[in-house]
Formats: structure tokens, sequence, C-alpha cells
């Protein structure tokens, strides 16, 4: 296989803020970059706090320093990732003109949904979500809190309506998880079921 991005395949871009969960967004860009999907990939400034508290992660405020290490790290070939910075307007998401296949928000804060499900673009990750509901492309939401208040049950069916899918990060049990890694799997294989992505992170229900 060519060791550039196969750019007939899907692109995929995931939104990491600043709500605790982060090792469902850095799992699910583990796994879509093994499998050579393209990947934009943007953070808020408060997703940098939370991947360092979390995983010891260091999410550079440069983000083609984020891209290198990162693309080191998975050993993803050449252009399959792309990191932009929350004011980047002139990349692709930022327009219904060039926008990604599929964007996951993973995981996201009450702050973040409510921006996306009122339409405040202020930052590039609302403005690209905005993008996949006015194009009519999947916007998977993840939400990572508890209990919801009736403003964060609102702003979900907001969205719901909108056309996202809210997927809220409740890992079920019935796989009998031994590992961490296990209940992460289990949120981010379903994230990849919705996006059409094949894998084997655990038995499905049956099996």
């Amino acid at each position: 296989m060519s060791e550039e991005a196969n750019t007939s395949c899907k692109t995929i871009t995931i939104a990491l803020t600043g709500a605790s969960g982060m090792p469902y967004g850095i799992r699910l860009l583990e796994i879509l970059l093994r499998q050579r999907y393209r990947v934009y990939l943007l953070y808020s400034q408060a997703a940098q706090i939370v991947a360092q508290q979390e995983m010891g992660l260091i999410l550079s405020s440069r983000p083609k320093e984020t891209e290198a290490s990162l693309s080191e790290y998975f050993k993803a070939a050449p252009g399959l990732l792309s990191v932009f910075g929350r004011e980047e307007w002139f990349a692709p998401v930022a327009s219904g003109s060039n926008p990604a296949d599929a964007m996951v928000i993973c995981p996201c804060t009450m702050g973040t949904l409510s921006a996306v499900a009122v339409g405040m673009s202020q930052r590039l990750i609302e403005r690209a979500a905005d993008v996949m509901l006015k194009e009519k492309r999947p916007l998977i939401v993840v939400p990572r809190e508890m209990p919801f208040s009736i403003i964060h049950l609102e702003n979900m069916l907001k969205l719901a309506h909108a056309g996202a899918t809210i997927l809220p990060a409740n890992p079920g049990f019935y796989h009998q998880p031994e590992t961490i890694q296990d209940i992460v799997d289990f949120v981010v294989a379903r994230i990849l079921d919705h996006l059409g992505v094949a894998h084997e992170l655990m038995p499905r229900w049956g099996e």
C-alpha cells in the first residue's frame, strides 16, 4: 500500500474538548489512523489541560507540533493527520464547500454542546459542527457529564432534531471488561459503528 494517504477513504474530523474522557477521543484517533482514514483534529484550550491531567499527553498550542508528534507516536502515514488551530478559519472544516465526511466531538463539554445547539460558532470546533449539520453530514456528539440538567437535555434534544447523533460515554459491562482499556474500547466501538468503520475492539452481542 502506498505511504501516502488514501484519498478515496473517508475524512473524519475529531474534536477534543475539555470534558473528562480524553482516552475515548485519543483511542478513536488511534484506530482511525491505524485504518488509514484521513483525520482532521481540533482541540480546545481546556482539552489541552484535560489531556495532560488524564493521560500525561501534551497537546501543543502550536498545531503543527501536535500533528508531528501524534503522527510519529501512532506511526501514521504522511498526510493522514492534519491538526488545526482554534481560529484557523481557512481550515477545510470551516466551509461547507470542503467538509469532512463525518465529525465526532469526543469528549464533548456541555459548553460546546450548547454552542453547537444554538449555532454560536465562535471557535473552529463549533463552526465545523455547524457545517456538518447544515450540509446534512454525520455529526456524533459524545457528552461526558453527570447528572444532566434540563438545559443539557434540551440542548441534546435540539441537536438530535437537527440531525446529530447523541452518543454518551456510557460503557456497558456485558462483555465483562477486565481493564480500563476494555471500558474505553466499548464506547469507541459504538462510535466506530456509527461512522461505518470496521473494527474488532470487542465481541458483538450474541457472538
